[in-house]
């Protein structure tokens, strides 16, 4: 994600497999919670070589075969921009790397809207069953507080098969997602053991 001419390649080896390009989605992410003072200098890059110029350059390296879709959707996972101090003050590198995953995509909606491009945003209401929660922020007893990986697939799923204009600008959450196409019942998602769920960083209550 941090070289450019390796995103190019692999957008035209995707053209060349299978057609065309209908649907990009921006996941890819470092972490580091470090608070200002600790965080380290290539830390600080890093995170913003994969959040936002990796956003950046994926997003424009495939619009031009966007624009040849019918279908095309640009969604980014990424928090709604929470200007609370609590967010605002806490991680701040973290914070600046994915606030501005969310204002390319606004951007990328204003931009495109015209081509027919959707593009919105897609962030978890609870912590996620992932790697990163056992290896960086809690382990078991974060994996014991979260939900499965599936509840953001299906509420991808749900956003990426409507119409592309039906829906384009929005910071979207994915409980929120579901609950529009009537699912409500959220227990199937449930990784733990039934503890209390953890709020996401950046979602507050």
């Amino acid at each position: 994600m941090r070289d450019e001419s390796s995103i190019v390649e692999a957008v035209q080896e995707t053209v060349d497999g299978f057609g065309g390009i209908d649907i990009i989605v921006n996941n890819a992410s470092a972490i580091d919670l470090s608070p200002s003072t600790q965080l380290a200098a290539k830390k600080f890059d890093l995170m913003h070589q994969i959040e936002v110029r990796g956003t950046f350059l994926l997003t424009r390296s495939s619009v031009e075969h966007l624009r040849r879709s019918d279908h095309a959707h640009v969604l980014t996972l990424s928090p709604p921009l929470n200007l609370s101090k609590r967010w605002l003050g806490a991680s701040v590198g973290y914070m600046l790397a994915k606030y501005g995953m969310t204002l390319a995509a606004l951007g990328f909606a204003a931009e495109f809207e015209a081509d027919g491009i959707a593009s919105n945003t897609l962030w978890p209401r609870t912590i996620i069953a992932t790697a990163a929660v056992q290896n960086l922020l809690g382990g078991d007893a974060a994996m014991a507080r979260s939900r499965r990986p599936e509840i953001m697939a299906d509420a991808a799923h749900a956003i990426l098969a409507r119409p592309p204009l039906e829906q384009t600008g929005q910071q979207l959450i994915d409980d929120e997602v579901l609950a529009a196409i009537g699912v409500t019942d959220l227990s199937p998602y449930q990784h733990g053991d039934g503890s209390e769920l953890v709020t996401d960083i950046f979602l507050d209550g």
